[in-house]
């Protein structure tokens, strides 16, 4: 606001853009890992150029997390790759991808006078799988070489915890198989200078350089210093063989070989050395401690000892050396003995297998007992025997001192520090500093173990499809029938309701058929297969398939987009690479039969170039034809084609793809709550609505893609709404007016020594990444340290993300990317789901942490599989308030407030923000917060909106929740604490206007009987629910009823209330006198126009014929059932009332709720009636048997 911001903040205001990571040729840049990665060939161009030297760049390798966005970064900074020479050319897989890199480097073979540059650099990258199969590649390429002005970096993403990978991964061992060296650096900036250093070693000792990134670095930003000149090289003195160490023509194997082993992993040694890439960090004269460690595990180190209450000058009182390495492997020598020289012992801390600590104890073995220091690392001395390895151990699980599985934090490796410090001794003052830390982690720890037991943390958000996901459909088997998984966002169908089990590595998709089938009575399976796969390595499982002639249906899963990495083409060309081009492949490859699967099969009308015979089915027989295609001997292959939810939400956001004029709602008093319209789409656009007549169903129209598979469920409740648009809100009329007056500026916290840390919590693909993304960007312009971190799964919405930020004064007072463990000071929590899992409550601390809440969470992936799934929401922010106190934690049904005041829960996160910043929990000024959202550059304007109606709410609760509450159109609204009066007056009437006043009057009479048996135990119970079940069974749905629903005017109101314009409706229908049946014997459900509005208002005068000889619909087995169901619960409960007390009152609610069981139409309905009357007769054999309720118990 209004306070005067310091010059240098006012000018970066002005100056900064988004662009300055590529754009500056000096200066500093907010930049993540990633784009440090596109910027590095960029500063190398520029260095070499200084030089005077022309050079050119070339990157190629294969997209996957966390490198799955590093493909579409080079593709944004196209213009200033081109600028400098530089290539970007994806490779189909990572073997072609690396085996262009190594013909950047035979350029020299050509005749005199062909190339256009001194020399190519270039940049392999993949994901650590892709580095397993690149092996060959590399050791050939290595062991040939690179050239003097060329060098070569092959970047490996690894996902060290298995985030979003079937199995975790480690590289340092497959590069050191292979003859790379392996740099690893521990922050964006490390990413920039380890970069430069790398190339400059892979030149001058003509090995490829290996680069290990995992996604606490290289998907972190921070602020970075851009300077072409700022690593000082220096070129180490080192004698060169006869000819020297680079890449020529011809060349022997074994010379190859030779020079690599005898003289090229030296050179890159001496190069190491004299760059002083390894180094001391804190050092004294009378160390005896020595903490050696690389990458991250170095961060968690660092951060760690700040955790024991540990700085650098403790450390050096106590004598504590601490070791950082760049390179991994090979280990340079003399700078590890100079940091061993003197120390008692020393604990490598590294992550995964172990690198340094085999090497440095090999270094180390031969140096006298007397000065050779003790060597520990992930294993613990066993105690009276220090003789032994590891391999020597029984059981070296019960040693473990820092695990090699999984990952490490800060709280380890600090317990680890802490265990071998009290073994050596150091002063009673730091002694009762360290114990006093570890008091704090223990306290986390022990709440950590109440979160799990009161269940809070069992709420977890599973990753699921997105709405409208291809997926949804696609992945469907028949009954009686399998599939395999494979790689790709389809791989989450394994928990799922999908009869898929086990999967393969990318490219293997379902060959373990071909071993399983002579062995199994089974006769057929299914694979999926992606897209994106089958262009990178797929198709060779399919001719593997087709030469072993094995039956099995591949089922292509066509996207159009590789949805799992951010949505890029499939396959690397511009065009990309299109369904006629699978079936010619498969074709060709010889698959007995293809088929197209797709939701717009009119599309293929104007398509050439497909195979003759090959037939365009639409989506809706996809069961048929795999039925057909199960008992097909041989491999067939569905190409199943519909584009990807995500990708199409952001083709109609940029005018690309044509939006869909028709959105869905369904009519809640008709809805049933069976759920088949989640088992139809599977999707979590469809949601639970909480009314007075039990749980419905609603749709999310801020997540729906439009898909419309939810239509498909049996239930006439869906109408389609064709033409319009959503009604905006808090504009024009509903534009609503804040009374709560000026909103003061709050005081914000200063930083001190420490770095103030923010998690942001919430649920993927609702902008959790952009919240973290604003703030540091806003802190970056404040000339402050910033570190954020995003730690998503899986590329789907629905799963929990978060966003670490961290805020310093400087940008050294940031030891690592995550908050660690107790050192939240703020939670923005978009999820109260999100907000108390484990992952955020480890870093909760009563008395540091604040959190800012939204009250509301949309439901999990759970409630698309369990109808009775049951919202934690409350529980959630129950147990954060009674653990952090009142003062600490801020509530805000955040969700409905954007909802109704902005038309959209998307501004959910945004307003949050402001809440929290108003709250004063944000060091962030306003003005830079402003500007980093119209940096942005998306709905600048409303997410403004949306900011400032947060901080209304955090100034002015009272005011902002009249605000919520006034006005609008009345939905029916679930009432938790409702008297059994008001349930039985508001079904009173509801019966009267269901059929007649004295319809209503034999409801009530039978409802007093119960309730005056019942008043003689001093209950009301079994009252309330027979009030809800017998209204439930009187209130059948039948024609008459569903007509009167659809054509009340209060329906009609409320979608007047949600559209705008000029808009028509259309029901789904499955009328059971005129609906066809499909082949399982179902009725199908039909779309019927505006006119059949026009009928329900006028069938539903009819009502009156309801059970009459002139009830057409009433002679339908389903109507006769319904009818019957009133006289036989009637008859039930009455059996119940002669003999009820306080022993058998329970189980006789249990028989009173029966009827709720009884949800859906026609053959949903008679699936849920058979449940129930089994769940019935057991329920009325215990009441005749006698069983009481301590029976029951006993």
């Amino acid at each position: 606001m209004n306070a005067p911001l310091p010059e240098h903040i006012r000018r970066a205001l002005e100056t900064v853009t988004l662009d300055d990571k590529y754009s500056l040729d000096h200066g500093r840049a907010f930049m993540s890992g990633v784009q440090a990665l596109v910027k590095l060939p960029m500063l190398q161009r520029q260095r070499d150029a200084l030089q005077g030297k022309n050079t050119g760049g070339f990157i190629s390798g294969y997209r996957g997390s966390p490198l799955g966005g590093y493909d579409q970064a080079l593709q944004k900074a196209e213009p200033y790759l081109k600028a400098q020479n530089i290539v970007f050319q994806p490779g189909v897989n990572e073997e072609l991808a690396a085996t262009a890199l190594w013909g950047t480097q035979q350029l020299g073979f050509a005749p005199e006078g062909s190339n256009k540059f001194d020399g190519v650099f270039g940049i392999w990258y993949g994901k650590g799988p892709g580095v397993d199969r690149c092996s060959d590649v590399f050791k050939h390429a290595n062991m040939a070489g690179t050239t003097p002005w060329g060098g070569v970096i092959a970047v490996a993403g690894d996902d060290h915890i298995s985030k979003s990978s079937t199995a975790a991964h480690q590289s340092d061992h497959i590069f050191k198989a292979c003859g790379l060296p392996v740099f690893f650096p521990t922050s964006v900036q490390d990413i920039l200078d380890l970069g430069i250093h790398a190339i400059a070693m892979s030149r001058f000792s003509g090995v490829w350089a290996g680069m290990k990134t995992i996604q606490e670095i290289v998907e972190s930003s921070a602020t970075a210093i851009i300077d072409p000149e700022r690593i000082n090289i220096v070129v180490p003195e080192f004698d060169m063989p006869p000819g020297g160490v680079h890449i020529r023509w011809p060349d022997a194997a074994l010379e190859q070989e030779a020079r690599l082993f005898d003289y090229k992993w030296y050179a890159a040694l001496a190069y190491i050395r004299a760059n002083k890439l390894n180094h001391n960090v804190i050092a004294g004269p009378h160390d005896r401690f020595g903490v050696i460690a690389s990458g991250k595990a170095y961060n968690d180190t660092r951060q760690a000892l700040l955790d024991l209450g540990l700085d650098d000058a403790t450390c050096q009182r106590i004598g504590l050396r601490l070791h950082k390495v760049a390179v991994v492997w090979p280990l340079e020598a003399q700078t590890t003995r100079e940091f061993a020289t003197g120390l008692h012992e020393i604990l490598v801390v590294e992550e995964k297998r172990q690198v340094i600590e085999y090497q440095l104890k090999e270094e180390l073995y031969n140096w006298r007992a007397d000065v050779r220091p003790n060597i520990l690392g992930k294993f613990d001395e066993v105690e009276g025997d220090f003789t032994g390895g590891e391999w020597s151990m029984p059981n070296p699980s019960a040693h473990h001192l820092l695990r090699a599985n999984a990952d490490l934090n800060p709280a380890i490796i600090a317990r680890a520090i802490a265990k071998r410090l009290r073994k050596l001794g150091v002063p009673e003052d730091v002694q009762a500093r360290i114990d006093t830390q570890l008091a704090i982690l223990t306290a986390q720890e022990q709440s950590m173990q109440t979160l799990l037991t009161k269940g809070v943390d069992g709420a977890e958000r599973q990753p699921w499809f997105c709405s409208g996901c291809p997926h949804n459909t696609s992945t469907k088997v028949p009954e009686g029938s399998r599939a395999m998984a494979g790689i790709g966002c389809h791989f989450m169908t394994i928990w799922m309701d999908r009869a898929t089990v086990g999967f393969t590595q990318m490219g293997g998709e379902g060959v373990p058929w071909m071993g399983q089938q002579p062995f199994s009575n089974d006769q057929h399976m299914f694979a999926n297969l992606g897209d994106g796969t089958y262009f990178h390595s797929g198709i060779l499982a399919i001719r593997q398939s087709i030469a072993a002639g094995v039956n099995i249906t591949y089922k292509v899963l066509y996207n159009d987009a590789v949805a799992m990495t951010g949505g890029q083409q499939v396959g690397e060309r511009p065009e990309g690479h299109s369904v006629v081009q699978i079936a010619q492949s498969m074709r060709a490859e010889g698959a007995v039969k293809i088929i197209i699967v797709t939701d717009e099969p009119e599309k293929y009308d104007s398509i050439t170039g497909l195979p003759s015979g090959i037939a365009i089915q639409h989506r809706d027989t996809l069961d048929a034809v795999q039925r057909e295609f199960r008992e097909i001997k041989g491999t067939t292959v569905i190409i199943y084609d519909q584009t990807c939810a995500t990708e199409k939400r952001r083709r109609r956001k940029r005018g690309t793809m044509v939006e869909p004029t028709e959105r869905v709602i369904i009519n809640e008093l008709v809805c049933e709550g069976c759920g088949d319209c989640g088992v139809q789409s599977n999707c979590l656009s469809v949601e639970p609505l909480e009314t007075e007549f039990g749980r419905k169903r609603t749709i999310n129209q801020s997540s729906c893609n439009k898909d419309f598979s939810c239509v498909k469920g049996f239930c006439p409740s869906f109408v389609t709404v064709d033409g319009g648009k959503l009604r905006k809100k808090g504009q024009g009329a509903d534009k609503p007016v804040w009374t709560g007056g000026d909103v003061p500026e709050p005081a914000l916290p200063r930083l001190g020594a420490e770095a103030w840390g923010v998690i942001v919590a919430g649920v993927g693909g609702t902008g959790v990444i952009t919240i973290g993304q604003l703030l540091g960007m806003a802190a970056h312009m404040e000339g402050k340290g910033i570190v954020t971190q995003d730690a998503a799964g899986l590329a789907q919405k629905g799963g929990a993300t978060w966003s670490h930020v961290l805020i310093g004064a400087r940008q050294e007072d940031i030891r690592t990317t995550r908050v660690g463990s107790a050192s939240a000071d703020l939670v923005i929590g978009c999820d109260p789901l999100v907000a108390a899992n484990k992952e955020t409550w480890q870093r909760l601390r009563a008395g540091r942490s604040h959190v800012a809440l939204n009250a509301n969470a949309t439901p999990t992936a759970a409630f698309v599989t369990n109808i009775d799934w049951q919202n934690p929401a409350q529980a959630c922010v129950d147990t954060l308030v009674s653990n952090l106190g009142t003062d600490d934690v801020g509530v805000l049904d955040a969700e409905t407030a954007a909802s109704k005041l902005m038309g959209d829960s998307i501004y959910t996160n945004p307003m949050m923000l402001g809440y929290a910043w108003q709250r004063g929990w944000v060091p962030l000024a306003f003005a830079s917060l402003m500007r980093a959202i119209e940096l942005n550059g998306v709905q600048v304007a409303n997410n403004k909106t949306a900011f400032e109606w947060g901080r209304r709410a955090a100034h002015d609760p009272q005011a902002f929740a009249g605000l919520l509450s006034g006005g609008g159109a009345k939905v029916i609204q679930f009432k938790p604490r409702e008297t059994v009066a008001t349930v039985i007056e508001r079904r009173v009437a509801f019966l009267t206007d269901y059929q007649n006043a004295a319809y209503a009057a034999d409801y009530l009479r039978f409802v007093d009987r119960v309730r005056k048996v019942e008043a003689a135990l001093g209950k009301s119970d079994l009252t309330m629910a027979v009030a809800r079940n017998l209204f439930k069974l009187m209130a059948y749905k039948d024609e008459y009823e569903v007509a009167r629903l659809h054509s009340d005017k209060a329906f009609h109101e409320r979608i007047a209330s949600q559209f705008e314009g000029d808009y028509k409706l259309r029901v789904h229908l499955a009328p059971p006198l005129t609906a066809k049946k499909n082949a399982k014997g179902e009725l199908i459900k039909k779309a019927y126009g505006p006119f059949m509005f026009t009928a329900f208002g006028w069938l539903a005068k009819f009502k009156g014929l309801r059970g009459t000889a002139l009830d057409v619909f009433g002679y339908t087995d389903e109507r006769r059932t319904e009818r019957a169901l009133i006289a036989e619960y009637r008859t039930a409960i009455e059996g119940l009332l002669s003999d009820l007390d306080a022993g058998n009152l329970a189980l006789a609610l249990d028989i009173a709720r029966v009827p709720d069981l009884i949800k859906g139409y026609g053959h949903v309905k008679d699936r849920n009636l058979a449940a129930a009357r089994s769940r019935w007769a057991d329920l009325q054999a215990r009441w005749a048997a006698g069983e009481s309720a301590e029976a029951r118990v006993a």
